[in-house]
């Protein structure tokens, strides 16, 4: 949904259970224009459909978010400072359900820690 229009990323990196990306921002999309203008920030719904538009795209399939164990939003992300920002994702999957522990990060500065489970 949001892939190749608001946002684009690397060919994840798998070790195990966990994957590690590269997202690169486009600065010029029109979420940009009202959030907010002059000051644009990646709203948090945005940081968390990132997340799962990645991990549809390693897995191969749709996914819901079921449960929310833990969002935390720790900073801004400007896409004029921070163009592009690194995801990390520990995931397991039991039986139907994907659970996943993932940041986004850049430069030691985290914008973003989630728990939860997608179906």
């Amino acid at each position: 949904m949001l892939n190749n229009t608001f946002f684009s990323f690397t060919t994840p990196e798998t070790n195990g259970d966990l994957l590690k990306t590269t997202i690169s921002l486009n600065p010029a999309h029109d979420i940009f224009k009202g959030h907010f203008p002059g000051n644009p920030i990646v709203p948090g719904v945005c940081m968390m459909q990132m997340v799962k538009e990645i991990l549809e795209n390693q897995l191969g399939k749709k996914l819901r978010l079921v449960k929310a164990d833990s969002i935390k939003f720790l900073s801004f992300i400007n896409p004029n400072e921070y163009p592009q920002v690194g995801l990390e994702i520990k995931m397991s999957t039991v039986d139907e359900q994907v659970k996943a522990d993932a940041q986004l990060v850049n430069e030691g500065i985290v914008f973003l820690k989630f728990k939860g489970t997608f179906k």
